[in-house]
């Protein structure tokens, strides 16, 4: 984006629960998005091409027990998917794994994967990158108003594949129980589970990093955060690269170019270059992930944070003033401060 894009952006108050068109700040309230079904299975898209300057998809994906999608690749997308709600077991070439809520599958270009959900009202993530993915969807498949599946509509007709997928006959292994705690060196196909990856500690909070720029091919990189209740930080934007905001559990106040807003279980925030935003933790044990887009921000979680093996942060260990430390003496991040913290103005008692 140019300069005066920038400046465009830092006065533009959020597009509130629906999809902009045009790659600008907005939020989406759980369930909200454009919603279709295919064979009992309700993706809600939080994400499209338009809507995030080409650089990404999105969708929550929601169904019934025995719900699933065969092997199938996509020769020119990225695509991490994370467990939401219930349980899902997922394949990758000779393997398999079960997943709940927290833990994640990452597939690079042309590897195929399959999923079976395994609970009723089984919920996760679809992420993918660039966008394009879900243009099957958007622009040839009729929307639904209803926010859930319909019941008994699994097996009724043929799921829906991304956009370009090739299917594949393989066989579907049993599931392995294998810790998955790390990630790969290179691109390759992967699990992880909750609480896992490359983790850095902050002041009573814990980055753990899902994904990474080599993970993904530069595309985008992930980290899930755990979090006790905090102000806000400084109020900054970003020149370069696209922030999203995904609460998973808790609550999160963001303030987007002057406007509060709550995000509570579910609850999406899209802020790409020059949204000035701020965001405070607000519960006890909030969890978010943030995905970001390219990976060029991924080195600050590096240089704020304390590495470490622990799941979970440890209440008053970290010194806030590494996080300060690691901005201050790191100019080339692509991070510009514009002021202090904003104060809370919306719901102040809670």
């Amino acid at each position: 984006m140019t300069a005066i894009d920038l400046e465009t952006i830092h006065g533009m108050a959020p597009v509130i629960n629906a999809l902009p068109g045009e790659p600008v700040p907005y939020y989406l309230a759980s369930g909200e998005g454009l919603r279709y079904e295919a064979d009992g299975q309700l993706w809600t898209v939080i994400a499209r091409g338009q809507d995030t300057g080409g650089l990404f998809d999105a969708a929550y994906v929601t169904g019934p027990r025995g719900a699933e999608t065969p092997f199938h690749s996509l020769a020119a997308h990225q695509r991490s998917y994370f467990v939401i709600e219930g349980s899902a077991q997922f394949w990758l070439p000779g393997q398999s794994r079960v997943l709940v809520p927290g833990d994640s599958i990452h597939v690079p270009e042309g590897t195929p994967v399959a999923y079976r959900m395994l609970s009723h009202m089984t919920r996760f993530l679809f992420f993918s990158a660039t966008s394009g993915a879900l243009d099957a969807l958007t622009e040839s498949q009729p929307a639904v108003e209803r926010h859930v599946y319909t019941p008994g509509g699994a097996g009724s007709s043929e799921p829906f594949l991304p956009s370009g997928a090739l299917v594949h006959e393989m066989a579907r292994v049993g599931a392995s129980d294998a810790w998955d705690d790390s990630l790969p060196a290179g691109q390759e196909g992967y699990f992880l589970r909750s609480h896992t990856g490359d983790r850095r500690g902050w002041p009573d909070t814990i980055n753990a990093y899902a994904a990474r720029g080599r993970t993904t091919g530069g595309r985008y990189f992930a980290v899930q955060t755990l979090a006790a209740p905090q102000p806000y930080i400084i109020r900054h934007f970003h020149r370069q690269h696209t922030e999203n905001f995904l609460c998973l559990s808790g609550r999160i106040w963001l303030w987007v170019n002057g406007r509060e807003l709550l995000l509570t279980a579910g609850d999406f925030l899209h802020a790409p270059a020059g949204t000035v935003h701020s965001f405070a933790i607000a519960a006890h044990n909030t969890r978010m992930l943030g995905l970001l887009t390219s990976d060029v921000f991924e080195p600050f979680f590096d240089v704020t944070g304390v590495a470490t093996d622990d799941p979970v942060y440890t209440e008053g260990l970290i010194d806030p003033s590494v996080v300060m430390g690691g901005i201050s003496g790191h100019p080339e991040l692509d991070l510009v401060v514009v002021g202090g913290p904003p104060e809370r103005v919306r719901a102040t008692g809670i």
